[in-house]
């Protein structure tokens, strides 16, 4: 955790415009202390890799401290929480983000450490189809305990919350402002059920000013929390959308639920799955099955089949998988020359049948 001092030192680096979370983690890697690099000389920063003189010219100290004493303030008088991007108690998977914020604010009662974590994010404009397959999902989803992630906003997000509530889950809060204010202001009736279990984060400070740009940053922490990125409803364009392209780019699963081609709420969706930038999900067990999640933690070893009968398609896979330790299955699929929705039906079976196990990131092995 950073001192008071260090921490001080850390909110001046973020004020500095246009220097982005990239950038200040490249320097202080190399430098070592936010301090340090206000002391350095700008000659010697602009000749670290990737940064340049272009980078440093709004460096102001005596301004930036200033800004960063006045969030102090408010950070202290209303008990906020942080988390810097080298601490322990950073988020693990946000940590693995190139471009994740070197610090973050946050409130409540949140835990992440070890934790099943899933966003779901969608449409403002939800329809009740959107409304009820959330709805669904998450109370299938609750008895493997997931932390529930979105963005607070109309539509999709709040039935999200909402459901995570209902069936007491965690539920993590992603806000495109600071932590003195609430958007949409409707929202704040949830927010100490959200607090109870949970909390909210961000990246902005109490004096910035609300922006919708801040929406499009607000989203690569919502990916970067998360295993896995649902997206429930969405029209041909929209800020969900954005929020899976960067989970796909943080190598994240993406996964979509279809619905009729008719319908505008779902075309954003049906395109992702006709793209193949997302799985098509109906259900909770898919999800499930397809990020190797088991419901039983505990649950006691099945007895090995000797004899096993596999049709055709399922002795090609055996075969292919007996001589790798674990693949992929778009790899497999490929390898297999069997279409990949195929091959997905076809280890689902195999799995039934004990011969194949799932493992995390689509990888499968034989048992």
């Amino acid at each position: 955790m950073l001192s008071k001092n260090e921490l001080r030192y850390t909110l001046a680096l973020q004020r500095i415009p246009n220097l982005g979370d990239i950038s200040a983690k490249k320097l202080l890697r190399k430098i070592g202390s936010a301090e340090a690099i206000f002391k350095e000389k700008k000659s010697n920063l602009a000749k670290i890799d990737g940064i340049g003189l272009s980078r440093l010219r709004e460096i102001n100290l005596n301004k930036q401290l200033e800004e960063a004493d006045d969030e102090l303030q408010f950070i202290e008088a209303n008990n906020i929480e942080y988390s810097y991007f080298l601490d322990k108690t950073y988020p693990e998977k946000l940590k693995h983000c190139i471009d994740g914020p070197i610090l973050f604010f946050h409130k409540g009662n949140i835990d992440l450490v070890g934790k099943r974590i899933i966003s779901i994010v969608g449409t403002r404009k939800i329809t009740s189809y959107g409304n009820s397959i959330c709805q669904q999902l998450i109370e299938d989803l609750a008895p493997l305990n997931p932390v529930i992630v979105s963005g607070l906003a109309y539509g999709v997000d709040i039935c999200a919350h909402k459901a995570a509530i209902d069936n007491n889950l965690q539920n993590i809060a992603c806000l495109a402002h600071g932590l003195n204010q609430m958007y949409p202001k409707d929202h704040k009736r949830y927010a100490s059920k959200i607090e109870d279990n949970g909390g909210f984060i961000t990246e902005f400070w109490s004096s910035d000013a609300f922006d919708r740009n801040n929406f499009l940053k607000r989203n690569r922490i919502i990916a970067g929390l998360s295993e896995a990125t649902v997206v429930i409803e969405s029209a041909e364009k929209g800020g969900s959308l954005v929020t899976a392209d960067i989970a796909q780019s943080y190598n994240r699963e993406v996964f979509a639920i279809p619905g009729r081609a008719t319908d505008k709420q779902s075309k954003g969706c049906n395109n992702l799955i006709k793209t193949q930038k997302a799985h098509l999900v109906t259900s909770a067990a898919d999800i499930i099955y397809l990020l190797g999640w088991e419901i039983q933690e505990n649950k006691k070893p099945k007895q090995t089949q000797l004899f096993v009968e596999l049709d055709d398609e399922e002795k090609v896979i055996f075969r292919f998988l007996k001589d790798k330790e674990k693949e992929m299955l778009d790899v497999i699929a490929l390898e297999c020359n069997i279409p990949a929705y195929k091959t997905a039906s076809i280890l689902m079976n195999m799995e039934i049948k004990g011969v194949v196990r799932p493992l995390p990131g689509k990888l499968f092995q034989l048992v």
